[in-house]
C-alpha cells in the first residue's frame, strides 16, 4: 500500500532523512521507532507532503505522491493523527469531527459520525464540549476519530499514546487493536515497545534519519542489544 523509497528530506540546509525507506502492505500494522530527534516525525511529514522530500519516491497504491500537496494525499486515503493532536480549540467535538470529514470517492465511506462516536463513547458524552475543554486523552481520542472520519485506507499515528495516563493508553491500544482486526492499515510511532510488540506486525528502527533495523515483533523482543543500542531500553 505504501512504499517510501530512499527519500532525502531537509529543513532548510539541514538534512534530516538520509535515504529513508519503508513499506506497508494492505492490512498491515507497522511501527517506526527510535530516539527523539532521529527523523520519525519528519518521515511522517514527508509522507503527508508537509515537509516534502527533495529526492526519492513515496508510492501510495503505486502512485507517486511525493510532489502532491497534503490535502490531495489525504483525499487519496492517508489519514494522520499528528503529534500534539492539533485539535481546533474553538470548535466543539462534533465540529472537529465533521470539519474535515470525507466519505470517500464514492460517498459511501464506512466511517460515519455515529460509528466513530460508538468507537469512542466518551466523545459522544462530550460532543458539545470545545476542543480546549477536553483532557489530553479525550483530545487524542478526538484526533483518532477525526482521522477516521476521512475514511483512510492508511492511518498514521505520530506519538499514539505520548503523555497519556495508563488507563487511557490501554483504551487507545484496545481501539487500535480493533482497527487492526478490522483490516485497517496502520503506521504508528510510539515509545511503548512492549505494547507495540504485541500490536504490530513489523517494526522499523531509525537512527539519524535512516533505517538501522527492521523485523518482526518476535525478532524485536528477542534482540535486547538492538533495543538497548537504539531505543535505550
Amino acid at each position: 500500500m505504501l512504499e517510501v523509497k530512499s527519500i532525502n528530506t531537509f529543513y532548510g540546509q539541514s538534512q534530516v532523512l538520509f535515504g529513508m525507506s519503508l513499506e506497508i502492505a494492505a492490512g498491515e500494522v507497522v511501527t517506526l521507532m527510535g530516539r527523539n530527534g532521529m527523523g520519525k516525525t519528519t518521515t511522517v511529514r514527508s509522507i503527508m507532503g508537509l515537509t516534502p522530500a527533495r529526492s526519492g519516491e513515496i508510492l501510495f497504491k503505486s502512485m507517486n505522491i511525493a510532489a502532491q500537496p497534503s490535502y490531495k494525499i489525504a483525499r487519496l486515503g492517508v489519514g494522520l493523527v499528528p503529534e500534539g493532536r492539533m485539535i481546533s480549540p474553538n470548535l466543539d467535538v462534533l465540529e472537529n469531527l465533521v470539519a474535515t470529514a470525507y466519505a470517500g470517492p464514492d460517498g459511501k465511506g464506512a466511517w460515519t459520525l455515529d460509528r466513530v462516536l460508538d468507537l469512542f463513547p466518551r466523545l459522544r458524552e462530550r460532543k458539545t464540549s470545545m476542543g480546549n475543554q477536553l483532557s489530553g486523552g479525550e483530545q487524542q481520542m478526538l484526533a483518532i476519530a477525526r482521522a477516521l472520519m476521512t475514511n483512510p485506507e492508511l492511518l498514521i499515528l505520530d506519538e499514539a499514546t505520548e503523555g497519556l495516563a495508563p488507563l487511557i493508553r490501554e483504551e487507545i491500544w484496545a481501539c487500535l487493536t480493533g482497527l487492526k482486526q478490522a483490516g485497517q492499515s496502520i503506521l504508528v510511532i510510539d515509545k511503548n515497545v512492549q505494547a507495540l510488540s504485541k500490536f504490530a506486525d513489523r517494526h522499523y528502527i531509525i537512527e539519524k534519519g535512516q533505517v538501522v533495523w527492521e523485523g518482526s515483533s518476535t525478532a524485536l523482543i528477542e534482540d535486547s542489544e538492538i533495543k538497548y543500542k537504539y531505543l535505550g531500553i
